[in-house]
């Protein structure tokens, strides 16, 4: 779909796609992600080839959101929150103290304390892309691949969204790599910007 691509970003940097639908903006990310496999090339983080890191290792250096709804029955937000823990935890996935301190300090960061005890499925749109935003702050990650973050939002939405990224890149030193169809918006939350076309 997208040959003779070369990026780079660093820590506390957000580099958006951008492009037309079907360009291949979330093939990139899926292909960053490890979702889909490579055709050709390397993807390389901290100068380790991402093929070698076992599940583990990735899910503990890169969080991913990608535009699928996420089907959480009878789950609370907080408790969606908290899935960005296991892979911190053991086997059994049981979170300590010190766990659940870090889910409400993602909780706040995206301003969703109102809704962290209602029910997941039955938040509007906008505060399910938020409690998403801080299930992968929850991760403690190096590094975080959204596609189109702000897919379904209101203009207001969108913006509150796009700020908290900023934030986390900047306060927590999280690069970001993500796709929007919004130039406007890119422009004013990236420090880089790729086209991707046909």
């Amino acid at each position: 779909v997208v040959d003779n691509i070369e990026i780079s970003l660093e820590q506390g940097e957000i580099l958006t796609l951008i492009g037309p639908n079907g360009a291949g903006k979330s093939t990139v990310l899926k292909s960053i992600a490890r979702q889909l496999e490579t055709l050709g090339g390397s993807i390389y983080l901290d100068q380790k080839e991402l093929s070698r890191l076992s599940g583990q290792q990735l899910s503990q250096s890169m969080a991913v959101v990608m535009t699928q709804k996420l089907r959480a029955e009878k789950m609370t937000c907080e408790d969606v929150v908290a899935t960005g823990r296991y892979p911190y935890t053991g086997r059994l996935g049981i979170l300590t103290e010190a766990d659940w301190q870090k889910v409400e300090e993602a909780i706040a960061f995206v301003h969703a304390e109102d809704v962290a005890v209602q029910d997941f499925n039955k938040v509007s749109d906008g505060q399910r892309q938020r409690i998403m935003l801080a299930r992968a702050i929850c991760q403690e990650t190096e590094i975080l691949v959204l596609d189109e973050p702000t897919s379904y939002l209101d203009i207001r939405y969108k913006l509150d969204i796009l700020s908290g990224i900023r934030r986390l890149a900047r306060e927590k030193n999280v690069a970001v790599i993500m796709s929007l169809h919004e130039l406007d918006l890119a422009q004013q939350v990236s420090d880089l910007i790729a086209c991707v076309e046909d």
